[in-house]
């Protein structure tokens, strides 16, 4: 996420990191804001709600949640980089969800998807 943040700001972006903790020890130096949220990962429904468009890195339980609530939310595009491969029952992917392997590719498809909405 450091990698991402420092990207965005490198490009002129806002950067909004909505910590679980009490604290902004630790947070990221490229963030233009910090919201101290002490709620954990219900921090991530949260993120969801505020989100243009969900671009989960990696594979972590947080991450898999975040991509269940935004897919449930079912109003913003949802783009996987790397980790979960989110499947159905009879093993076909999930529709909606766009699976890419590079972080250009994941910006690109959800302004698209943004767009398109």
């Amino acid at each position: 996420m450091a990698a991402c943040a420092a990207g965005a700001r490198a490009k002129n972006g806002v950067v909004i990191g909505i910590r679980p903790n009490d604290s902004k020890d630790g947070a990221c130096p490229d963030l233009s804001a910090t919201i101290v949220t002490n709620m954990g990962e219900a921090r991530n429904a949260i993120i969801v709600w505020s989100a243009d468009a969900v671009i989960s890195v990696g594979g972590s339980w947080g991450t898999l949640s975040e991509v269940a609530l935004a897919m449930r939310r079912g109003q913003v595009p949802v783009v996987a980089l790397g980790g979960w491969r989110v499947v159905q029952a009879d093993g076909e992917l999930v529709p909606g969800l766009r699976y890419v392997d590079t972080a250009e590719a994941a910006v690109a498809e959800a302004l698209h998807s943004a767009r398109s909405t």
